[in-house]
């Protein structure tokens, strides 16, 4: 049977209304997605850069081999302590001529550095306070010539590191509330265009909870549509993230990526559920005049 003009417009017109609500869905959630996957890494590449920060225990010349591996054993069994790295002079001297681009050891005639010791720390304890209480404790070894670190580089990561996570966190929040306006919108109008069909259905005695469920059903798999096509552009930027930054170790813990996935998924389909409950609402309660 030949559909009839207006029966082909009002069609398209509720495609188009469909179409609407699901990309909506689908943007605001990769988006939340793409967010929540920045606040769980950026703990990660904070705690990555930290780490790379060393501590340099600089030896007196007196000092016996085997009170260096007696220090070495016992700096790395520091609950602190991710790591240690004994540098003999020489080894220090081979990195000073290859980055001054000479051999400072020919015209000077022997070799003024001294043996080190850098180490590493986990990345809970590398804040200014503790490291520098680390420094002090480090002083007080009567066969420590000297103790150093990039104070600066630390306390500008410290102070970087939380302005970052705090712009993540209010970002965060700022697009929350804008998926739920958005979705809140988008599900308004595409129940605004029936406003007609409803009216009709309260004139023939349908009752809401017969009205209303229809419009459940249809908004929460338009709903389960948009999440769905969110989780899996999630998870392409997920995969390429692992491939490009390796360090991060996303998929070596699975449980973070899954948890940014049921929080997606539930996300959109509890505001699309009460976003379309008091919508419904709304026009359930308009009296016949208010629907023109």
């Amino acid at each position: 049977m030949k559909q009839k003009p207006e029966e082909k417009y009002y069609k398209r017109r509720l495609i188009s209304s469909y179409f609407s609500v699901v990309l909506s869905i689908t943007l605001v959630l990769f988006l939340i997605g793409i967010l929540g996957l920045l606040l769980l890494n950026s703990k990660k590449v904070a705690d990555h850069f930290k780490e790379q920060i060393a501590m340099t225990v600089y030896l007196k010349g007196s000092v016996k081999e085997i009170e260096i591996k007696q220090l070495q054993k016992t700096l790395s069994l520091e609950v602190a302590t991710k790591k240690t790295v004994f540098i003999t002079k020489e080894e220090a001297s081979a990195v000073h001529a290859n980055e001054i681009g000479e051999d400072f050891m020919e015209f000077l005639g022997y070799n003024p550095l001294l043996n080190s010791i850098d180490i590493y720390f986990k990345s809970a304890y590398v804040t200014p306070s503790l490291i520098e209480k680390i420094k002090i404790n480090m002083e007080s070894y009567d066969y420590i010539n000297e103790v150093n670190y990039d104070q600066p580089l630390l306390e500008l990561l410290d102070e970087n590191i939380k302005k970052i996570t705090y712009w993540i966190l209010f970002a965060s929040s700022i697009f929350v509330v804008v998926a739920v306006l958005l979705i809140n919108s988008s599900i308004r109008l595409s129940i605004y265009s029936k406003r007609f069909i409803i009216r009709t259905m309260q004139l023939v005695g349908a009752t809401k909870s017969f009205i209303r469920k229809p419009f459940i059903k249809t908004n929460i798999l338009m709903s389960f549509i948009g999440s769905s096509i969110a989780l899996i552009a999630l998870s392409g930027v997920i995969y390429e993230m692992d491939k490009r930054f390796p360090e991060l170790q996303i998929l070596n813990n699975p449980l973070e990526p899954a948890l940014i996935f049921v929080s997606v998924f539930f996300l959109g389909l509890g505001i699309t559920l009460i976003s379309t409950l008091f919508a419904m609402q709304r026009y359930l309660n308009l009296k016949s005049e208010a629907v023109y």
